[in-house]
């Protein structure tokens, strides 16, 4: 008569990917936020986890949690080991729905600078979908599904990244405004407009100029970029815009530049790819008409 035994448990993958997040990420919040779950969620896994292995792997104190020097040594191999899970999810992502793509873009950058090269896309490429998620912050590559990120950042180019163009911010506004705008100083009888994620813009161009002392910052504050945009489209004030996000309307007339001078931010647009969607054909259409003349 043969016995089977009951083989034993290990710990549920949910828990190693709470520990692995929190453990990388510093936070539970943040690991949270990662795994689109609750913070409760990721802390009820890491005392499973930690109930499984005996052993305390995170301290609690009143500024957060802090890695015991045991996970401090296990992190490097689950991070290896995550990472690795996420590339073969995205191969067969990539391998069963090639001409599929999702991209992850700032709000702006999808509204204004990819959507009418999508528009491009579909006329060369019209097997190919893409979806687009607008976000404050980019994804991880290794971890989320995403095949492309497009992002503003002052990071140096990392592998599988590629500039797209750089970030120059000037003041726009409609041809109407435009017109009474001899000088700078005349801004001090005009509405300034600001984006609240970009608030520093108005700060930043007017001490790059001479003489604007006495122009008041303060203006009508906007959410999201391309809102005061519209409002400076239609008259509304003046706003500092990024020079790729408005090129095109300034080359339709629908705005213009009252003043020549610019101030270029020390970060870049920059295109991240996975590995797998990198070595893919559809990766090559797209390339073609989104970033001509990039060596990508």
């Amino acid at each position: 008569m043969s016995l089977s035994p009951a083989r034993p448990k290990g710990p549920h993958l949910n828990a190693l990917r709470a520990f692995e997040a929190a453990a990388r990420l510093g936070s539970f919040t943040a690991a949270a936020d990662e795994l689109s779950v609750t913070p409760g969620a990721v802390t009820q896994h890491i005392k499973t986890l930690e109930a499984w292995a005996e052993t305390q792997l995170f301290i609690r104190n009143a500024r957060g949690v802090k890695l015991t020097p045991l996970a401090e040594e296990l992190l490097p191999g689950f991070t290896q080991a995550f990472d690795q899970l996420g590339f073969s999810v995205q191969a067969l992502r990539n391998k069963a729905t090639p001409q599929k793509i999702k991209v992850a873009a700032l709000p702006a950058i999808a509204q204004l600078w990819l959507a009418p090269r999508l528009g491009q896309l579909r006329q060369i490429a019209p097997e190919i979908s893409v979806s687009v998620v607008a976000m404050d912050t980019p994804p991880n590559l290794a971890r989320e599904p995403f095949d492309m990120t497009l992002f503003f950042t002052g990071k140096p180019v990392g592998r599988n990244e590629t500039i797209i163009a750089g970030d120059r911010i000037f003041p726009v506004c409609a041809p109407s405004i435009a017109a009474r705008l001899t000088q700078i100083t005349d801004l001090e009888a005009e509405t300034l407009l600001h984006d609240g994620a970009w608030h520093e813009d108005w700060d930043i161009w007017l001490r790059a100029q001479s003489g604007t002392e006495k122009i008041q910052r303060s203006g009508t504050v906007h959410s999201l970029f391309s809102i005061a945009l519209e409002e400076a489209r239609h008259g509304g004030g003046v706003l500092i815009a990024h020079e790729t996000l408005v090129a095109d309307l300034l080359k339709r007339g629908e705005l213009v530049r009252p003043f020549a001078t610019s101030v270029d931010l020390p970060r870049n647009m920059v295109a991240r790819t996975t590995p797998n969607f990198r070595n893919s054909d559809t990766w090559h259409k797209v390339r073609q008409v989104l970033f001509p003349g990039t060596s990508i």
